[in-house]
């Protein structure tokens, strides 16, 4: 994969996209003046709606209104954004699935391999038979004119968009909304965004998945770059606090959390020949030993005496882009192989039984979820045939709603005003806090009753009450995966030190993470050990600076007290870069001061760096040595 070039690319995409949808807002009526939203006046007449004296479609009135309200609450600079990074995702989807030859069609959407206009124009009475919402001789009349490939070429991308709604709704919502109205437009020309994206990234590149990742990483660098040694705004903490982790950092991280889980309980297994960063537990003193066999032991009573693939959870909480859920899909697969399970039927099962992820970012969300379905594809040609039930949640604010009005609306349905207020103050800063939130003992307790009442609600209410349940249901779908106790949780957290915490975080973490305040990754050491069941492990990659600094004293003391360091490697520089170092290790849910866990250092002198691949060598060529909490301690 040329990283270099994707590099080169995707941030001008970013100003591309981003100035591709802001003139159709313009050609809309719709622009900011002096921050202000200005809007054209417009107009409904039978089947046309006129903006400032142009003629539009009738729908576009109500589409438009929509757009209007979303940019008076939102912004007009920050929906424009917004609207234009979902594009590019749905554009670099399309462009991977065609390259694969998932699209049933079977034409490209983006390009042609025989150069000239992307094969679906080009095909475009043959294609209108297998996209639904398509009028087969509206577009054979259209492509007869000769003169018509723009607004052709709009409605084909929009039912390629529409099909692919009902496996992958996250990201291919059922397009009438203003997303659909920003749609850029002159997409069939040689300079437009679309042709940037297939000439710019040569089809080897698209072979891997990964690819997904490494262009979120780079499409946001800029605005990274631009928010990061500031305070930071809850909508720019993704863009501050995000880096892509290399894939063998990932292949460790689920292998020795995941994967010895699966060791443990099946002593007998080959599967670590093929997990080629799985590091080896030293030999353990008897008393050790008989307490490790002893959790698994319960682990296992859990399923009837066997561990049950279908049974267990790997949570990633911050999963950008999925890469870590892409690997754990991989580690997984080799579980339901080795136990004799039809290949077939391994795919839906991991995706909807194994596997969460949890962002703030909606468009990280969609990406991961696309990465992990595309995962899947490739091992179950028919998996886009039916909907999955995909674990991928972006987690969504209750700011702006009403208790009282929700509380009149679904009291009939038994669902208390006490529970419908812990719901919502719960999540008033869900993008900003994102899954450092701990669900309250009572919400918890009440979860079931919300989701019962919800859905009589929708069943029965009035439209009301069903609109009231629809705001609802995805908080209470979001405190279900966060109350939850995973026998793995593995990530790459976000990183931001407390100086450039925001008042109400600020506040949040002096609440319920004061001896890991320093730091937002520090905070998720602690948070990621409450998200596990006892015995269950957990795997991080984070700065190091919590190895040593006085500021980070009391979350040392505190990993003693609660959890067993069982590997880690001490990355040194290169991994994020030359700025700064790395450390990846794996703790269990539970204190035994004595074990021995598996050390590696990668690098002999301090602060200097290597390449990526450079550690990836040395990981495989270090040796381990042996150390243990007491030894810390002392």
């Amino acid at each position: 994969m040329n990283k270099a070039k994707l590099k080169s690319y995707a941030p001008q995409a970013r100003k591309d996209f981003i100035a591709a949808v802001e003139a159709r807002a313009h050609s809309l009526g719709l622009s900011e003046i002096g921050g202000t939203l200005d809007i054209a006046p417009s107009e409904k007449k039978g089947d046309v709606t006129l903006i400032a004296g142009q003629a539009w479609p009738a729908k576009v009135h109500d589409q438009r209104q929509r757009l209007i309200k979303r940019m008076k609450k939102e912004g007009f600079g920050q929906t424009v954004e917004a609207v234009a990074y979902t594009w590019f995702n749905r554009f670099a989807a399309l462009r991977y699935m065609e390259i694969h030859d998932y699209l049933d069609h079977g034409y490209r959407v983006l390009s042609s391999r025989k150069g000239g206009l992307p094969e679906i124009i080009a095909h475009a009475t043959d294609v209108a038979g297998n996209l639904q919402g398509l009028n087969a001789s509206q577009i054979a009349d259209m492509k007869l004119a000769g003169n018509q490939d723009g607004e052709l070429y709009r409605l084909l991308l929009v039912a390629q968009c529409n099909a692919l709604s009902k496996a992958m709704p996250f990201l291919f919502e059922h397009i009438d909304d203003e997303s659909e109205l920003l749609l850029p437009g002159n997409l069939e020309r040689t300079d437009s965004v679309v042709a940037k994206l297939v000439e710019s990234i040569a089809e080897e590149d698209w072979s891997e998945v990964e690819i997904i990742g490494w262009l979120y990483q780079f499409y946001i660098s800029e605005k990274k770059d631009a928010v990061i040694g500031k305070v930071v705004k809850s909508e720019d903490i993704p863009a501050a606090t995000q880096l892509f982790t290399p894939n063998w950092i990932v292949q460790y991280l689920v292998q020795n959390s995941v994967g010895r889980l699966w060791l443990m309980a099946n002593p007998g297994s080959t599967l670590k020949i093929q997990w080629k960063y799985y590091i080896e537990p030293a030999e353990q003193t008897p008393e050790v030993q008989a307490q490790l066999d002893a959790l698994i032991q319960t682990r296992m009573s859990e399923d009837g005496g066997s561990l049950n693939p279908e049974t267990i959870t790997m949570l990633d909480p911050a999963c950008g882009s999925g890469h870590i859920l892409v690997e754990g899909y991989e580690v997984l697969k080799a579980i339901y192989l080795e136990r004799g399970y039809q290949a077939r039927a391994i795919p839906r099962l991991i995706l909807e039984k194994n596997l969460f992820g949890l962002d703030i970012d909606d468009r990280a969300a969609q990406m991961a979820g696309f990465a992990l379905m595309m995962k899947a594809r490739a091992d179950d040609r028919r998996l886009l045939d039916s909907p999955i039930k995909l674990n991928v949640l972006s987690l969504q604010e209750s700011k702006g709603l009403e208790l009282d009005e929700f509380d009149s609306h679904l009291k009939p349905f038994g669902i208390s005003r006490a529970l419908l207020a812990s719901l919502i103050d719960t999540f008033a800063h869900a993008k900003t806090f994102g899954s450092l939130i701990q669900i309250p003992e009572a919400l918890d307790n009440g979860l079931s009753t919300l989701t019962a009442g919800l859905g009589k609600a929708m069943q029965s209410g009035d439209v009301f009450a069903q609109a009231a349940a629809q705001d609802l249901l995805p908080l209470v779908k979001q405190a279900m995966a966060l109350a939850m106790k995973f026998d793995a949780v593995v990530a790459n957290p976000p990183y931001m030190g407390s100086q450039y915490f925001d008042g109400p975080l600020k506040r949040m973490v002096e609440e319920n993470f004061k001896l890991a305040k320093g730091d937002l990754y520090a905070c998720f050491i602690v948070r990621n050990l409450a998200l596990t069941k006892p015995g269950a492990l957990v795997g991080m990659i984070t700065i190091p600076n919590w190895m040593f600094l006085s500021t980070f004293e009391s979350t040392r003391h505190w990993l003693f007290d609660e959890a067993t360091i069982e590997t880690f490697s001490h990355n040194g520089r290169g991994v994020f870069g030359s700025d700064f170092g790395s450390c990846a290790f794996t703790y269990r849910h539970n204190a035994l001061p004595e074990y021995k866990g598996g050390y590696k250092r990668l690098f002999e002198h301090q602060g200097s760096v290597a390449s990526v691949e450079e550690l990836n060598g040395r990981f495989h060529d270090a040796i381990p040595f042996e150390a243990s909490s007491d030894g810390f301690r002392r």
